[in-house]
């Protein structure tokens, strides 16, 4: 993952662009990961860790209507994390991630391993990716922090 990071961080530079992110359940561990490399002051914003629904709607404007119909671990609620990572900060692109680490909490419908990651440059619509990842609950929060590195990677390259 330390070379994803490092290439983003390249790919920002090299476009002047600022980074904000908003987390779920990685609990900060991507914010971690862009400001363990030095100077990254000039490329990254701010990181919102917003674990509980109230923090969703309090910091992110994720709506609670969305967050009854769909809820955390979902499409709709990647898509306005994102939305309003973006809208409460001064970067021009933002990721966010949502989902099920375990090893308790999944269902059926929404099984451990289930993460929803988004990624959004200003001006854009959001594109959102659904995974699932197996492994237990440190391997499944490092695999969408990859997948949150990688998709940005991607995003950022077209801006």
């Amino acid at each position: 993952m330390k070379d994803a990071v490092e290439n983003l961080s390249h790919i920002l530079r090299e476009k002047q662009l600022c980074l904000a992110c908003a987390e779920s359940c990685t609990g900060g561990m991507i914010a971690v990961a862009i400001t363990d490399i030095p100077g990254s002051s000039d490329i990254f914003d701010r990181g919102f860790v917003t674990y509980s629904n109230a923090a969703k709607i309090d910091s992110l404007d994720v709506s609670p209507a969305t967050l009854e119909r769909f809820g955390a671990v979902s499409q709709e609620t990647a898509s306005e994390m994102v939305l309003g990572a973006l809208a409460n900060s001064v970067a021009q692109i933002a990721v966010a991630v949502t989902g099920v680490a375990g090893p308790g909490g999944g269902t059926a419908e929404k099984p451990v391993g289930l993460v929803y990651v988004a990624v959004c440059a200003r001006g854009k619509a959001p594109e959102i990716v659904r995974c699932h990842f197996d492994g237990d609950r440190s391997q499944v929060r490092q695999l969408t922090c990859s997948k949150a590195f990688d998709f940005l990677i991607e995003v950022a390259n077209v801006i």
